[in-house]
């Protein structure tokens, strides 16, 4: 696959959520009729350093990209590097909200917003999640998240963990129904 077709394809699939934006800076657009509040990166509860495997699928579309991803109470990096190991992506999160550093061959209409939307989802403390929903609820198992609209999954997640309880080691399957895409996630956590 020619390297424009895969930024466009790494784009489409991190960016769908994109397709309305949210009523402010801090709420993200997850799917039709939902939006997410953005939390604080403190909110995760714990430091951590994650190194992702992310398989992504669009439609007829696949690609792989790997993801690097640093959280302390006071902020969240995360770098994002493309199969040419460019790269494509560097975003800051922190209380005072989202910054990003976007390769200059990425169309400006990356929102990074929609990127940490994902990981909140798939990532943060169920209660967390749940407060940060607007427009919809969680349903959680020890290996499952959902995220419903009026009834209707609209986002689901399965966790296989490398240790129970713990979801940021191992893989992930996340799926957006609405927005048609799906990620299976590999994540290795650093040595502390």
């Amino acid at each position: 696959m020619p390297t424009r077709a895969l930024v466009s394809l790494l784009l489409a699939l991190l960016l769908s959520a994109c397709a309305g934006p949210g009523p402010s800076l801090t709420s993200v657009r997850i799917a039709p009729d939902l939006d997410l509040v953005l939390p604080r990166p403190g909110d995760l509860g714990r430091s951590l350093d994650a190194t992702q495997l992310v398989s992504a699928r669009y439609g007829d579309q696949a690609m792989v990209f790997e993801g690097h991803v640093s959280v302390t109470p006071e902020r969240l990096l995360l770098v994002v590097v493309d199969p040419l190991g460019r790269r494509a992506l560097s975003v800051t999160w922190t209380d005072a909200g989202v910054t990003y550093d976007a390769a200059p061959w990425l169309p400006a209409t990356v929102r990074p917003e929609n990127m940490l939307a994902d990981i909140v989802v798939l990532y943060w403390p169920e209660a967390v999640v749940r407060r940060s929903l607007v427009g919809g609820s969680l349903t959680a198992t020890p290996g499952t998240r959902s995220v419903q609209v009026a009834g209707h999954e609209v986002i689901h997640a399965d966790y296989q963990p490398a240790a129970p309880g713990e979801t940021w080691a191992g893989r992930a399957h996340y799926v957006n129904l609405p927005w048609g895409y799906a990620l299976d996630i590999q994540s290795v956590l650093s040595a502390p």
